[in-house]
């Protein structure tokens, strides 16, 4: 599980100890982290242990990969959902930070779940849940590498899913809208989210279920909410010459 120490990762845990499974909590945060883990441990009576990671970076990526085989527990699930974005256009914005996207929102996805399919295909068993947005949809000038990213995670995620179709084991997407999260904070968008009409917003522990849900039933893809399967489908029907220029348009008032 990572990106465990907030927003819906921390209700992905949740509804995993729920259901009785033992959880890795992964993150950089680790004080989050072992809170987490001792609430769910005191709650549910699962094991909950805490691997702190920064997960932008490859090696420690690998070694938490090493460790995770390693161990004494069969690893028959894994929750992408780490995962952060900027808002600017890519000629104002700083170039590492655009890149640290990349690195967590589509390296760290595609390693992550490359590594453990093997031994879950062996098994005939095992999901995989890669949280992606909304934002996969449409391009979205001031936001382009954050979308791009999403974009490669429902790409990568589908296509994966549809080879390993027959095999036991399942890729789900998740596509979060407007949640409330640390999400808008971290991305320098807190007060464009606070002035945005509650009614697009889902609640964290209501996404995660429908994520959770849709994993463990095999399914390919989740779309939480009424409000963002109409962004889907708009996204996707739109063209691209009249969305491009009004999302350009909504985006350069900040």
């Amino acid at each position: 599980m990572t990106g465990a120490s907030a927003g819906i990762g921390s209700e992905l845990a949740r509804g995993l100890a729920q259901r009785s499974y033992n959880v890795v909590l992964v993150a950089r945060r680790a004080q989050r982290l072992r809170e987490l883990a001792e609430e769910l441990r005191l709650a549910h009576g699962i094991h909950a242990d805490v691997e702190t990671c920064d997960l932008t970076d490859a090696a420690a990526r690998s070694e938490l990969v090493a460790r995770l085989q390693a161990g004494e527990r069969e690893v028959v699930g894994v929750c992408n959902n780490a995962g952060f974005g900027t808002v600017a256009t890519l000629v104002k914005s700083d170039l590492e930070r655009e890149q640290q996207v990349v690195r967590l929102n589509v390296e760290a996805v595609h390693h992550l779940t490359g590594a453990f399919l093997g031994r879950m295909v062996e098994r005939g068993a095992g999901a995989i849940l890669n949280v992606a947005s909304t934002a996969a949809f449409q391009p979205l000038p001031g936001f382009a590498t954050y979308a791009a990213s999403k974009a490669f995670v429902q790409s990568f995620s589908e296509a994966v899913h549809t080879e390993l179709s027959g095999t036991g084991v399942s890729v789900t997407c998740l596509f979060p809208g407007f949640t409330h999260t640390e999400f808008g904070e971290l991305a320098g968008v807190g007060e464009e989210e606070a002035a945005a009409p509650e009614f697009l917003f889902m609640e964290a522990p209501d996404v995660a279920r429908v994520g959770l849900e849709a994993m463990i039933a095999g399914r390919r893809t989740a779309i939480p909410g009424l409000a963002n399967r109409v962004s889907m489908l708009s996204g996707r029907l739109a063209p691209r010459t009249f969305l491009l220029p009004l999302v350009r348009q909504v985006t350069g008032r900040r």
